[in-house]
């Protein structure tokens, strides 16, 4: 059972190369993927060989399927590989040119670049609208302040990934446009309703569904005029009820990264693992401390054992995550010559010159 629960968990490691025990722990645990931040970057061509390196220890896996390398290269103040790499504005910058072919276009290039060190997840675009001039954790990493706006370029950026070779991950469901609180530090708690959400909020998700989205990801936020007891990340409410059934999204659900102090300071590590799964979370996010997906995976596989857990649902999260292994990660990863030319290429920085000038068509 213990090798079933892994490929629902995205990792974080610790530096530019793997330790022994992060690789004796990825194959052991037959962990679904990685999480890559500053900390793991030096270069371009450090990082491709981190990538393959990973890559290469997946064959030992009993799936033999590839990691997830996921990243949060946004643009803007998030993006975690910053020169040689192209720099790009804030994605308020693409709202403000309201051009879906130009958003396709800037996904389209990031992509490009990552997928050439062998990254092949990015968790972008962020489709929250930003309703709130105070919320500083959104603020400019939205492309607009409407949902029509959002939804538009929200679901060009989508399509330009997929075109790219990378998966996609749409954030923070259910919407964290109007928070003034930074769910790293504590819970956030919104007093709205559910049908204003679904008036507004929920419209850019609707949207970048139907452009083929695999991935959305959950926001740690507390609705309690929804959910009473439980933020969406914990929430069968916000997963399964309105998620599953009202909004009919068949892709998988991903928690934000569930140490956040928004989760932490109100429940244990192995609560919030077990919760997360209970609630419909397909894949479970561990981005920088180290002793938590083994405190998961212990939790968890408790859990089964308990009877607290049905045995079926961690076989269909396992399910999911190989078929959209499957299915996305089938292409291999370009020649090292050819990527490393598009690297910060003088058509990728005439993009990123235009859309902070407000030029580009």
């Amino acid at each position: 059972m213990r090798e079933k629960i892994g490929p629902s968990l995205i990792v974080g490691i610790s530096g530019t190369s793997l330790t022994a025990e992060e690789s004796e722990f990825l194959v052991r645990e037959s962990i679904g993927g990685v999480i890559l931040f500053k900390r793991n970057f030096e270069s371009p061509e450090q990082l491709r060989e981190l990538c393959d390196e990973l890559q290469s220890l997946s064959k030992r896996t009993p799936d033999k399927q590839p990691f997830f390398i996921s990243v949060d290269q946004e643009g803007g103040r998030v993006a975690r590989f910053r020169k040689p790499f192209t720099e790009w504005p804030p994605m308020a910058a693409l709202g403000k040119i309201d051009s879906p072919t130009v958003a396709f276009k800037v996904a389209q290039a990031i992509g490009a670049e990552l997928r050439g060190v062998g990254v092949n997840m990015n968790f972008a675009p962020s489709i929250d609208i930003f309703t709130n001039p105070a919320n500083t954790v959104i603020g400019d990493r939205a492309v607009g302040t409407d949902a029509e706006t959002v939804a538009k370029l929200g679901s060009a950026l989508v399509r330009g990934y997929i075109k790219a070779g990378i998966i996609p991950v749409a954030k923070h469901f259910p919407g964290h446009g109007n928070t003034l609180i930074d769910s790293h530090e504590e819970l956030p708690v919104e007093n709205r309703t559910r049908e204003e959400l679904d008036a507004r909020e929920w419209e850019p998700f609707k949207r970048v569904f139907r452009a083929r989205l695999d991935i959305v990801m959950s926001a740690h936020i507390k609705f309690p005029n929804i959910d009473p007891e439980w933020p969406a990340t914990l929430s069968e409410i916000f997963l399964k009820d309105i998620l599953r059934t009202q909004l009919r999204y068949r892709g998988l659900a991903i928690t934000d990264d569930l140490d956040m102090k928004a989760l932490t300071k109100h429940h244990t590590k192995a609560a919030i693992a077990v919760r997360a799964i209970q609630a419909g979370a397909n894949i479970l996010l561990y981005c920088n401390e180290p002793d938590s997906p083994p405190t998961a995976l212990d939790a968890i596989e408790k859990a089964v054992r308990d009877k607290q857990i049905p045995l079926q649902t961690i076989l269909d999260n396992q399910n999911l995550v190989l078929q959209l292994k499957r299915d996305a990660l089938k292409e291999p990863v370009p020649e090292w010559s050819t990527a490393q030319a598009l690297i910060g290429c003088d058509e990728h920085q005439a993009l990123s010159a235009a859309v902070a000038a407000g030029t580009a068509v």
